[in-house]
């Protein structure tokens, strides 16, 4: 990720530019007064202390490209460098300066292991600045130097150090951006799974029915009404979820979703269940729930409702009854209870509901509830199944009781 931002050429503000500028001239502006050698000293301290400035990459220029260049200038002025001692001992703390921060940004923002040779090069280059002024003393002052580099060494580590942290920082934050957008996508392939799973079922089984038996032309009709239906809520549900995988950066606070989840969702949920199928369906939902709930909550609630009776159409074509119940119990008011039995006979067991190939499904539903500190069953009772979630309101949530 890092990598990739650095491709991108960053615009100069004009703010930046201005101060940029008046910096770099206040440091040249001595060299004017000394005579023509002390450039060769003052440039290199100009560009050190601009490239820090700058925002990289600049046109094609990279941040490490940029690191390299000053780098390896200012290790050759260093090595040929014959002029003033004085010149060279003016700029000797401002190129070191400039050197130091621009190696905390090549380390914190160059990618890779490139980081390791361009650091290096920054680096040496700021230590053996001290050079100029004692190379080439008569004779050479060394007692100097390593008072000089020693010197030098504080700024460096300093600068290394702040950049390692905000290297870590950076990485730390691109992990956890990954892995938001791989639960996006989690989330998102457990919605088709949810809703466009149903809805297919639903359009499935009609269309069986209809190949065993006539049906009268009021009967047709009504069936092709509920497919159509059925087919546009399929299609709207992989519409929303493709906007989402195109716009995976919006809205950053809303997490991926296809939103139809809610409480108050629920009796539209059985209606259109009570159409397509066989079976009579009676909800029981307490009233208030929609307002108490919070949003996690009621997604889970949902989602365990529509598996339930996604799995009814799929394994117990043969039922008569499914009752849907969804309220908090009498003993424990703290906690929302959802139940979903039918009569159509065991199926047993809970991995036995998976559909082959399939998506989540309740092993899935499984997890999500237990996330929320609840528990899921499933499982056969008297002549049919039930299917039973137990899901704790947090305390901030149970406004209703008061």
């Amino acid at each position: 990720m890092r990598g990739a931002s650095e491709s991108r050429s960053r615009p100069v503000s004009r703010l930046r530019a201005t101060v940029c500028g008046a910096t770099v001239f206040v440091i040249l502006l001595p060299a004017l007064l000394a005579p023509p050698s002390a450039l060769f000293v003052a440039v290199p301290a100009a560009l050190a202390v601009a490239a820090p400035m700058l925002p990289w990459p600049l046109g094609r220029v990279t941040l490490a490209q940029a690191g390299l260049g000053l780098g390896a200038v200012s290790l050759a002025v260093t090595a040929g460098y014959t002029g003033m001692r004085e010149a060279a001992l003016l700029w000797l703390p401002v190129e070191v300066c400039g050197l130091a921060v621009l190696l905390g940004r090549v380390v914190r923002g160059v990618p890779g292991r490139r980081v390791i040779v361009v650091a290096a090069v920054t680096g040496a280059a700021a230590v053996l600045v001290p050079l100029r002024v004692t190379l080439w003393a008569e004779p050479p002052d060394w007692r100097l130097f390593v008072v000089l580099a020693v010197t030098a060494m504080f700024p460096v580590t300093l600068a290394t150090a702040v950049g390692l942290y905000l290297r870590a920082l950076d990485s730390k934050r691109e992990r956890a951006v990954a892995e938001a957008r791989r639960e996006q996508r989690l989330e998102l392939a457990r919605d088709l799974h949810d809703f466009v799973a149903h809805e297919l079922t639903g359009i499935l089984l009609e269309v069986q029915a209809a190949q065993v038996a006539a049906y009268e032309p009021e009967e047709n009709k009504a069936l092709l009404a509920r497919l159509e239906q059925a087919s546009l809520r399929a299609l709207e549900s992989m519409d929303e979820t493709l906007r989402a995988l195109r716009d995976p950066d919006g809205a950053a606070d809303e997490p991926a979703t296809l939103r139809r989840d809610r409480v108050d969702e629920l009796p539209a949920l059985v209606e259109r269940f009570r159409g397509a199928a066989t079976a009579h369906a009676v909800l029981e939902l307490e009233d208030g729930l929609a307002e108490l709930l919070p949003r996690q909550v009621q997604r889970a609630v949902y989602r365990v409702v529509l598996e339930s009776l996604t799995n009814v159409r799929r394994h117990a074509a043969k039922a008569r009854t499914v009752t849907v119940s969804v309220r908090r119990p009498a003993e424990d008011r703290g906690a929302v209870e959802v139940t979903v039995t039918d009569d159509g006979g065991g199926r047993g067991g809970l991995r036995r509901l998976e559909r082959r190939g399939g998506g989540t499904g309740l092993l899935e539903l499984a997890t999500r509830v237990e996330a929320l500190g609840g528990t899921l069953t499933a499982g056969p009772q008297e002549k049919g199944w039930r299917v039973r979630a137990r899901i704790p309101i947090p305390d901030g949530d149970r406004s209703g009781d008061r």
